[in-house]
């Protein structure tokens, strides 16, 4: 897989999880366990985008 499909994947994943991370947030009794979770998700994909970019 080329870096650019890489990184265009990972974009996709980092959105979805972020809808995700919205409803989440927005429930009458939010699981911060799993908030937390996506949040740490989010980050690590971030950062592997932003380092296969530098790349």
């Amino acid at each position: 897989m080329a870096v650019a499909e890489r990184i265009e994947a990972l974009r996709t994943k980092h959105a979805a999880l972020d809808r995700t991370l919205e409803e989440a947030v927005h429930r009458p009794l939010p699981d911060e366990l799993e908030i937390v979770r996506l949040k740490k998700e989010k980050l690590r994909l971030k950062d592997e985008m932003a380092r296969l970019d530098h790349a």
